[in-house]
C-alpha cells in the first residue's frame, strides 16, 4: 500500500510542475488500482519458497502486464487510447489471470500461461498490423516494435519459470 501511494505522489508531483500531465480522480483510482493489485500478486508470489528463477519470472510478468495494461490505458499501442482496437490486448490480461488459476501458480503452470501471453500478443500484433487497425498513428514498423518488447517480456518469463520447474530439488 506504502508503495503504490509513493507512486502516485509522481504524478500529482508532476501535475503542479507542468500543464502536460492533467490527471483527474478516476485516473488516480484507476493507477492505484493497477498498482496494488500488482504490488500485492508480486508480495504474495514473493512470499513462496520458491526458487529465484520463479521470482524472477513473476516479478518481470508482472511487471510486463502492468506496463501493457498502463501504456494502453494512458496512449494505446495500436494508434491512440481512444482505439478500440486496443481492447484486443485485453484477451493477453485474461490469458494471464485464467492460465495463472488454472496452474495453481506453479512454474510448469505459470510457464505455459507466460508463452500462452506471448502468443496471444503475436496474434493480437499479426491482426493490428494485417488489418491497419494502428493507421495513420501507429505504423506497422512501430507496431511491431512495442509489441515485440512484450512478447519477449513473455517469453523471457516463460523460459525463467520453465527453469523453475526443471528444478530436481523443487517438488
Amino acid at each position: 500500500m506504502l508503495i503504490t501511494g509513493l507512486i502516485l505522489l509522481l504524478p500529482l508531483l508532476a501535475m503542479g510542475l507542468s500543464q502536460e500531465v492533467n490527471w483527474g480522480p478516476l485516473d488516480f483510482v484507476v493507477a492505484g488500482a493497477l498498482l496494488f493489485s500488482a504490488n500485492f500478486a508480486f508480495f504474495k508470489a514473493m512470499a513462496q519458497p520458491r526458487p529465484l528463477a520463479y521470482h524472477t519470472a513473476a516479478g518481470l510478468l508482472l511487471f510486463a502486464t502492468l506496463l501493457l495494461v498502463w501504456v494502453n490505458l494512458a496512449v494505446g499501442v495500436i494508434g491512440s487510447e481512444d482505439n478500440p482496437a486496443n481492447l484486443l490486448y485485453l484477451g493477453v490480461v485474461i490469458i494471464g489471470i485464467v492460465g495463472t488459476a488454472r496452474g495453481r501458480l506453479t512454474p510448469r503452470g505459470m510457464a505455459i500461461t507466460a508463452m500462452a501471453m506471448a502468443v496471444t500478443q503475436v496474434l493480437v500484433t499479426l491482426v493490428a498490423i494485417a488489418m491497419e487497425l494502428g493507421m495513420p498513428v501507429s505504423t506497422p514498423v512501430e507496431l511491431l516494435l512495442i509489441n515485440s518488447l512484450y512478447i519477449c517480456l513473455f517469453v523471457a518469463a516463460a523460459g525463467l519459470f520453465w527453469h523453475a520447474a526443471q528444478r530436481a530439488d523443487y517438488p
